[in-house]
């Protein structure tokens, strides 16, 4: 009787566009060091977000989890 937890990811981001049915695609940003010169720089990454109500609009701040895949490129579903 051994049970998996699964960790799922969290991540929270702004809306760059809600053209897509049920799909919003948000931008996260991150910050990195260079490991040899220390400098912090800014990466970012979209994801495609299923949106079950279509209620976000570009420009809002979501925050998704991890989910299982609905799609190709689907695979997290917002929270709020």
């Amino acid at each position: 009787m051994s049970e998996n937890k699964t960790i799922k990811r969290i991540f929270n981001g702004i809306v760059i566009s809600d053209k897509m049915e049920k799909t919003i695609v948000v931008k996260v940003d991150r910050i990195k060091i260079h490991p040899k010169y220390k400098k912090r720089y800014l990466v970012s990454k979209k994801y495609k977000v299923h949106d079950v109500k279509n209620e976000f609009r570009q420009g809002d701040k979501v925050k998704f989890i991890e989910c299982r895949p609905l799609s190709k490129d689907k695979k997290w579903r917002v929270i709020y």
